[in-house]
């Protein structure tokens, strides 16, 4: 076999085309990386990252790791380690080395990763329509153009709908999840009605799953609503950013009762419709960072079991109102942090409660499929786990998409629901260069990080904030956010008691 800078003599009675066969061929036969040595043991593909404490942790391709002192990383990588050391049989049902009596690993592995890339098969499973663009809420970090409640010609029509059903319908997935966004979707809640029937009646020949989701404020809702959601088994889920004080300021409504609405609207839902039926999330802003306590307590106060803290998206009047420059991402880690360490302690103190943005990372490190979060997937979750119909039936590879362009920019338009076909929306050449070019394993920084196989790509986010689908990593608020999260979580499951909690909050 040639070396990489080998070549033969010109005057070799050897034909050019074998010549030249020949300097090409720099690479050995497969056949030769399929042996293994006779003694000891081969490495399989896998990546380590330093934890500020100095443990290493080794990942294998499909989430599998092992916590590793330096001396022993160093012996794995130099294949030092004895098949006597307790460490070597870890590695091995690890998937992290193979020897001559694991002749099944690499069958074993191939379905593992099978299983975690199975939802691309199932190709989205989350539709969202935007029923409508009115609000009666003055939110400062609201990421889309909200219009007055009065103005109906930013309503969804049934045509439109229709449209995106039958278009909904011909993804290949199983279970199918429609969610009613805005504006404020139950200042159009005679088409959420339509879509639900026209939905499941579609549904007795389609024969899928299909679960309803209205994210909504809450300040309409009455008794006729809560029957109907009742009736078809609708989930809600709502905003609600910590106390009174706090809520309001973040989320102003002209009758100064948004706080008083949306604690109503709460209650209604879990005596009505089943405590299971609501859940909630919060947005981060200047005046949240100092009072994570509060914020959690209001949630516990309200009897739920889950809350998701976020930071603000660089997306619409968040941007015009600068609310995203008014802290960076170490601000934000040190709220993100003092809250989960509060969440455990309740959780010490006998009420359960998860954080769900820690939930999504703990199920792509213990289970073995994906757990199908947009953000956090490879290849990018955009067109292929969510796609979202406008009002007006243009059709975006995410939500977030969707406000870029309420910000003046189409890049991730994808087409309409009157205009083009299935094809030509999903087949789209920005939802598949964007797909492409954003795949972690190819990405810069992104291929050798250990972190890999629990981050994923987000081309929308890092396109509006930089202006290109990969992004910078280093200044990335995305990247440094879910890398100080994953390491966060591996240093608290290293205390056999937080550990034990955490786990808990898979079941």
């Amino acid at each position: 076999m040639l070396s990489r800078n080998q070549s033969y003599p010109a005057n070799q009675n050897i034909p050019r085309l074998e010549q030249n066969l020949a300097l090409a061929n720099k690479f050995k036969n497969i056949e030769e990386y399929l042996k293994l040595p006779e003694i000891g043991y081969q490495l399989l593909p896998f990546n380590f990252h330093r934890l500020p404490d100095a443990t290493y942790i080794c990942v294998n391709m499909v989430g599998e790791f092992v916590c590793l002192k330096k001396n022993e990383l160093n012996s794995l990588v130099n294949q030092d380690i004895q098949p006597t050391n307790p460490l070597y049989d870890t590695l091995k049902s690890k998937h992290i080395i193979m020897d001559q009596d694991s002749n099944v690993a690499l069958d074993l592995l191939a379905l593992k990763y099978r299983t975690k890339q199975n939802r691309v098969s199932q190709f989205t499973s989350l539709h969202m329509f935007v029923v409508t663009l009115r609000c009666d809420y003055t939110c400062k970090y609201c990421q889309v153009s909200r219009q007055t409640e009065d103005i109906e010609a930013f309503d969804m029509s049934e045509d439109t709908a229709i449209a995106a059903l039958k278009l909904m319908f011909m993804s290949p997935s199983k279970s199918l999840k429609i969610e009613f966004q805005g504006g404020e979707p139950l200042l159009n809640f005679k088409l959420i009605k339509y879509i639900v029937t026209s939905a499941l009646e579609l549904n007795l020949t389609e024969k899928r799953e299909i679960q309803f989701v209205i994210t909504s404020n809450l300040s309409f809702l009455d008794q006729e609503i809560l029957k109907f959601c009742f009736d078809h088994d609708i989930y809600f889920s709502t905003s609600l950013d910590g106390q009174e004080e706090l809520h309001n300021k973040n989320r102003p409504r002209p009758n100064k009762d948004g706080y008083k609405k949306t604690i109503e609207g709460i209650r209604k839902i879990q005596n009505y419709l089943g405590p299971q039926k609501v859940s909630a999330l919060m947005t981060t802003t200047a005046d949240s960072l100092y009072e994570p306590k509060k914020i959690i307590d209001e949630y516990v106060s309200l009897g739920l079991h889950s809350v998701f803290l976020r930071p603000i998206s660089p997306y619409g009047f968040a941007i015009k109102t600068k609310q995203v420059e008014k802290y960076n991402i170490d601000k934000w880690m040190e709220f993100y942090i003092s809250g989960l360490e509060y969440i455990i302690e309740l959780n010490r103190s006998g009420y359960f409660l998860t954080e769900q943005y820690a939930v999504i990372i703990l199920n792509k490190i213990f289970n073995p499929s994906n757990p199908g979060y947009v953000d956090l997937q490879s290849p990018a979750g955009i067109g292929i786990s969510a796609v979202t119909y406008n009002y007006d039936g243009d059709i975006y590879a995410s939500d977030e998409a969707r406000m870029l362009k309420e910000m003046g920019d189409e890049t991730f338009k994808l087409g309409n629901a009157h205009k083009n076909n299935y094809s030509e929306i999903f087949g789209a050449e920005i939802l598949f260069d964007s797909i492409e070019q954003s795949i972690p394993e190819s990405a810069p920084m992104c291929s050798e990080c250990g972190l890999i196989t629990y981050c994923g790509a987000d081309p929308v986010y890092h396109y509006a904030t930089q202006g290109d689908v990969v992004g910078k990593k280093p200044i990335s608020f995305f990247c440094k956010k879910n890398t100080s999260i994953i390491e966060h979580i591996f240093q608290l499951l290293q205390n056999k008691d937080t550990r034990s909690i955490l786990e808990g909050w898979l079941n």
